[in-house]
């Protein structure tokens, strides 16, 4: 891949989950939202930039990825029950935001953000699931490359800021599943596209 490192990507696809047999939708882009990336910045996971590398505007595509190329195999180890006073706001749980389902921004000891869903919550604790919410799935894409150039350095400098937070997208990185603060971003499944 480092002889076509940093090229932008404008991809529009449908995205399903194929385990087992089954073909159920996750998501699609829209036409006025692209996929938007720049390779070798860590904004797309890496067996999609492999599949598409090659590609150039207008052709189309279609492939799988393995829950290991994805997002990883499911482990039970990030399934965690907190202690519910976390969640207190003024000494009162959270109960307009903390909600089965819902998913929320975590900070570890050292100061980075993970994102977790609800599963439970009970008199004194509350079961959060850390895996990726695509964790475990087999992933396949169909699309087409929109438009794709070579990466100017405006643009790389752009995507820097946008992904070190200082372009108003708290450093989401390309996995802050909707969540991506105040800062007029849009997140997608694969992407942080902030201020387009």
């Amino acid at each position: 891949m480092n002889e076509k490192k940093n090229k932008f990507f404008a991809i529009s696809y449908t995205l399903y989950d194929t385990t087992n047999g089954k073909q159920e939708l996750v998501e699609k882009t829209t036409e006025d939202k692209n996929f938007n990336f720049i390779t070798g910045m860590g904004i797309a996971l890496e067996a999609f930039e492999k599949q598409v590398l090659d590609l150039n505007t207008g052709d189309k595509f279609e492939f799988t990825l393995s829950p290991t190329e994805a997002y990883g195999e499911r482990d039970e180890n990030y399934v965690l029950e907190l202690e519910k006073e976390i969640f207190s706001r003024d000494g009162k749980f959270d109960d307009e935001n903390v909600k089965v389902d819902a998913v929320l921004p975590l900070r570890s000891g050292d100061g980075k953000i993970f994102y977790g869903r609800v599963l439970n919550i009970t008199d004194e604790k509350v079961k959060i699931d850390m895996n990726h919410p695509l964790a475990g799935k087999q992933l396949s894409f169909k699309g087409e490359v929109v438009e794709t150039h070579e990466a100017t350095v405006e643009e790389m400098a752009k995507w820097a800021s946008m992904m070190s937070g200082e372009g108003g997208c708290s450093g989401c990185g390309g996995n802050c599943d909707g969540n991506c603060g105040d800062g007029g971003c849009n997140c997608g499944e694969n992407s942080c596209d902030c201020g387009k």
